[in-house]
């Protein structure tokens, strides 16, 4: 499973349809963001992404952890969301 990545710049919309088909066709995805503005924009394409899934009669679940990730050999603190039908 290939985690997709949300920077500060990101549009909530287009990452809500990735998230949306992703979950459609394997039952699951994976968000990770580094800095509160790039999970800000990660809130905002789940809570779309619910919406999207809703007429399939999908509801998502988001389960938020803390992860340990290296950028230019520096560790890094990111939240990683797992996304999943209940």
């Amino acid at each position: 499973m290939t985690i997709m990545k949300v920077a500060a710049t990101s549009n909530p919309r287009a990452v809500a349809g990735a998230v949306a088909n992703t979950v459609r066709e394997a039952q699951h995805a994976d968000l990770q963001a580094i800095g509160p503005k790039a999970v800000n924009q990660a809130i905002k394409a789940i809570a779309i992404a619910r919406g999207y899934v809703a007429s399939n009669g999908i509801d998502l679940i988001c389960v938020p952890i803390f992860v340990e990730v290296e950028i230019d050999g520096s560790p890094r603190s990111a939240i990683k969301f797992m996304i999943e039908p209940r």
